[in-house]
């Protein structure tokens, strides 16, 4: 070892031991932010990392009586019976089939709707748009599904106008084909305002010169939007897909299931409900384990996957 090598081992612990000090002394000039802090960490030790420790059932015979650690192991016998099983490539193949389809036809539309949002010339227009497509957000999911329980019943206003139109009934509910076209479509109706609501902040970030030079160069409104807008929210808009595509596997299960029945079962069965009705309704915890790790596996996979991906060919990602 050299000097120079012997005289940075000796400043290493100097060094550690003076940032450790300024460390201390940021937290107590800042004592209010960082107690602040307490209750979001404590929410996401005992909510989010605390239910990992359980994640161990999934390659063991779990037994309530014996408990966790008691429980013997049989290593991936859950993953291979789950994927020998006859239902796999339905529930897969529906999961993926929503996610995809939410995904193309779903994720665009807040884009358009801020756009359209933020070229209105009336505020007042502009505003009462908005709260029209907000409201539906705040309706709760059993609502939702009695509204269209209700629009789509037999007897309902929608085939009353197939029939004066003279068309025959359809049985919108208890058909799996329309099954998909009505989930995705009333969360683009539930969701599409909320969700516009980024993207609209994102646009008023945009400094408006740069409006004003486009215009000077005798822009439409259209190169506007194109040249002008929307690179301005491009950042907004990888984000928001990366972070959709790190949840491509989670649906919101509890409308699936209000609105699930013998009948659609074919096109609704999708991996979150099984866990649900296998795993809490049938006690088979170790069983539904494997599959929650493994749809959380396929979610954190992709995560990976797409934001390299970004990172790699735009200046936009999560880490």
């Amino acid at each position: 070892m050299n000097n120079a090598e012997i005289h940075e081992t000796a400043a290493a612990p100097r060094f550690r031991a003076k940032r450790g000090s300024r460390l201390i002394k940021q937290i107590a000039k800042r004592y209010d932010l960082y107690l602040m802090l307490l209750l979001p960490m404590a929410w996401y030790l005992l909510f989010q990392y605390g239910p990992l420790y359980g994640l161990q059932i999934a390659f063991k015979n779990f037994n309530p009586g014996k408990g966790i650690l008691g429980s013997s192991w049989i290593g991936f016998e859950h993953f291979q019976r789950f994927f020998d099983s006859y239902y796999f490539w339905r529930l897969l193949w529906n999961t993926l089939s929503i996610n995809l389809l939410s995904l193309i036809l779903a994720f665009p539309i807040p884009i358009f709707l801020a756009l359209l949002i933020n070229e209105m010339r009336s505020k007042s227009y502009s505003k009462l748009l908005q709260n029209i497509t907000y409201i539906p957000h705040f309706i709760s999911v059993v609502v939702i599904v009695g509204i269209l329980t209700v629009l789509l019943s037999t007897n309902g206003p929608v085939n009353m106008l197939i029939h004066a139109l003279g068309g025959s009934e359809i049985r919108f509910m208890e058909s799996a084909g329309w099954f998909k076209t009505i989930f995705i479509g009333s969360n683009i109706w539930q969701n599409m305002g909320w969700q516009s609501i980024i993207y609209i902040a994102a646009l008023s970030g945009i400094n408006p010169q740069l409006y004003e030079a486009a215009k000077m160069d005798g822009a439409s409104r259209m190169r506007r939007i194109w040249h002008v807008s929307l690179p301005g929210i491009v950042p907004v808009i990888v984000i928001l897909l990366i972070l959709d595509i790190g949840q491509f596997m989670n649906i919101g299960f509890e409308k699936i299931l209000l609105m699930q029945n013998n009948l659609n079962l074919e096109a609704s069965d999708v991996i979150s409900t099984f866990v649900y009705t296998t795993g809490i309704l049938k006690g088979e915890y170790s069983y539904t384990a494997a599959i929650g790790l493994f749809n959380s596996l396929i979610n954190l996979t992709l995560l990976l996957l797409v934001n390299r991906f970004a990172r790699k060919t735009s200046e936009t990602s999560l880490w």
